[in-house]
């Protein structure tokens, strides 16, 4: 079994280290699909991100799929709303299942929908302005996804999910000889994700990793581009593990991780999260290298402190500043069985 892990982790590593050398010509500020990167939970997003290292977290296929292996319920549900810069709003979804107590493993979906509001289409035109208004263009995208997580050991878990996305940025009019025609921008991919997470024994300390949006090049129109392949490393412990605290049952999560994206330059992501008697959490994390959204604030309500019955319900909210773009809002609400 030890030997089985190990493999699997220096796969990963391969992957990891192998797909941004892959293509040899590095494109900062070039790749497609970029919503794959926007986290929409907000729990995570509260945490700067830094949640590549935790288990049993119900909004893992969206971070680290090998994070639902310890989903504690036979069913688990999160909805999130992300109200974003200039008018766009994300919407996700996934829901996960571990039947017989999670001995064959968990099963997820994952759903993600885009709405980049209304765009007024124009045409280049032999008139004062140089242009006319064509029609109001509505550009969305969607991602579907699949996963499968299992313990391998009571330390070790791995997951993966292939997914596919798609994303239409409207109708396009076009010279055509003496006349024009009509174009419709749409693209789509598959891509996959993978990851594992390591619980050292060592109290709650834990490692994880994961690669995600590995995908051959797509296009639109004759440019190829590349989907926003994401390698993380990522560390997290309860400080309060380590440190003897009086009182009622309190808990302190500190998480770091580290980032090599396709896209743009390495991060380093730090969150905490204080969560008073499993009912109230409050949260912080910081991301590097962001020049608008580096600090991220938020909040957790959760029904797991009170014994109340089997069914289980969180409530998260985050808050992230975002300079002269104003500031962006997530909401999340769970449902476990």
């Amino acid at each position: 079994m030890k030997r089985l892990q190990i493999v699997f982790l220096i796969t990963i590593v391969i992957i990891g280290l192998s797909a941004p050398v892959s293509y040899s010509q590095v494109k900062w500020a070039q790749t497609g699909f970029n919503f794959l990167n926007v986290s929409s939970d907000a729990r995570s997003s509260a945490m700067g991100d830094a949640v590549n290292s935790l288990s049993g977290y119900s909004g893992a296929l969206f971070h680290n799929p090998a994070g639902m292996a310890e989903i504690p319920a036979l069913l688990n549900t999160t909805f999130s709303i992300n109200n974003y810069i200039a008018d766009i709003r994300y919407l996700s979804f996934s829901m996960m299942v571990s039947p017989f107590e999670g001995e064959y493993g968990v099963v997820g979906v994952s759903f993600q929908s885009i709405d980049y509001g209304d765009v007024l289409g124009t045409i280049a035109w032999n008139n004062e302005k140089g242009y006319i208004d064509t029609e109001t263009l509505n550009p969305s995208a969607v991602a579907v996804g699949i996963g499968y997580a299992k313990m391998i050991s009571d330390r070790f878990s791995v997951g993966a999910q292939v997914k596919f996305a798609y994303q239409s940025l409207g109708k396009s009019i076009i010279p055509d000889g003496a006349s024009y025609k009509t174009k419709q921008n749409v693209a789509d991919a598959v891509a996959f994700d993978f990851g594992t997470v390591f619980k050292t024994g060592i109290e709650s300390l834990a490692f994880g990793m994961s690669v995600r949006n590995f995908s051959k090049e797509t296009k639109f129109e004759e440019e190829g581009f590349q989907l926003p392949l994401i390698f993380t490393l990522g560390i997290s412990a309860n400080l309060f593990d380590y440190i003897s605290v009086p009182g009622p049952d309190q808990a302190l999560l500190i998480t770091l991780d580290s980032t090599h994206p396709r896209s743009h330059p390495e991060q380093v992501k730090i969150g905490a999260e204080y969560q008073f008697m499993k009912v109230l959490s409050l949260r912080g994390g910081y991301i590097s290298s962001n020049s608008l959204d580096d600090f991220t604030f938020g909040l957790g309500l959760s029904s797991g402190g009170l014994d109340i019955s089997s069914f289980g319900f969180e409530f998260d909210y985050s808050y992230t500043p975002f300079g002269v773009l104003g500031n962006v809002q997530k909401f999340t609400a769970r449902f476990s069985l």
